[in-house]
């Protein structure tokens, strides 16, 4: 017998409809099995999907399964904080004064709110593991890069549940010039995992942003929560931060694409990877009804 799910899509990291980063979010999700989820993911063909189910963490307010095109997540930022905005607009979480917990894959993931007009919300990042470092004339010829484009920074491998390889360049110019494939991928490869390649350049404002993920079906991302976290990792390590007192700043990515998104950063801490928060608004779009057998 034939069942009805309904499902919502939002634009994260934006208060802008039809830009940020797209995301379906299923908020009664129980009765779809593994295989239907990743098939509901693919038919969608947005960077991500998210399923709403009962927590099977003590103290979570849900459990969050996502899935790419292509393959489940451990963890993911966009549709964290997406499925989070769902959760609190359809009153499945009325209070979040004191924030809350969602059961994903990586383990609980922390998220609070701060309140208004547009609720900015913001997830905690898991730990940050840092990998191998790359040469950076390698990463220079596989984005399709000059290797003066780059900064005299390390390409470095870093992972909160997302894997990815950071690479900074001179300037904005280089960021939006940068491309990489499957082919270049592998001669990147840092990981027995699927991973994503980060290119960004440092602003007054924080940072200038684009990320590639081919091995999740994601030709480029329009928004990467996951990976902003260790992004400010890296340039709090590195001197890249700049502003008032380089604990909170903006990173831009999408532009080039016409998805811009704002990813909102909060560094808590004195190293930069004490506690680092990752915040975004939320724009609803969609509200419809998927009829499956």
């Amino acid at each position: 017998m034939a069942r009805d799910y309904r499902y919502r899509v939002v634009d994260v990291f934006t208060e802008t409809p039809l830009e940020g980063n797209a995301l379906a979010v299923f908020p009664q999700a129980e009765g779809l099995d593994e295989e239907t989820m990743q098939g509901i993911a693919r038919e969608l063909n947005l960077a991500e999907t998210s399923f709403v189910l009962p927590p099977t963490r003590p103290g979570c307010a849900a459990r969050v399964r996502i899935f790419t095109p292509r393959h489940e997540m451990k963890f993911a930022g966009h549709p964290t904080i997406g499925t989070s905005w769902v959760l609190l607009d359809e009153g499945l979480k009325p209070d979040a004064s004191g924030g809350f917990l969602l059961d994903e894959l990586i383990g609980a993931v922390p998220v609070r709110v701060d309140h208004g007009e547009r609720p900015l919300i913001w997830l905690s990042t898991p730990p940050i593991q840092e990998g191998r470092t790359f040469d950076l004339a390698l990463a220079a010829e596989v984005l399709e890069l000059q290797r003066s484009d780059l900064l005299g920074v390390p390409p470095q491998f870093l992972s909160a549940g997302n894997p990815t390889v950071f690479v900074a360049v001179k300037d904005k110019g280089a960021v939006d010039r940068a491309w990489i494939d499957v082919g270049g991928l592998k001669r990147l490869r840092g990981s027995d995992e699927p991973f994503c390649v980060f290119v960004f350049t440092p602003t007054p404002e924080g940072a200038y942003s684009r990320m590639f993920a081919p091995e999740y079906g994601i030709v480029e991302d329009p928004a990467t929560g996951s990976s902003t976290g260790p992004l400010a990792a890296f340039m709090m390590k590195r001197g890249l931060v700049s502003g008032a007192d380089g604990t909170r700043f903006v990173s831009e990515q999408g532009t080039k694409m016409a998805r811009r998104s704002l990813l909102h950063v909060q560094i808590r801490g004195t190293n930069g990877t004490d506690a680092i928060e990752v915040g975004g608004h939320v724009a609803p779009l969609v509200s419809a009804t998927m009829r499956l057998p």
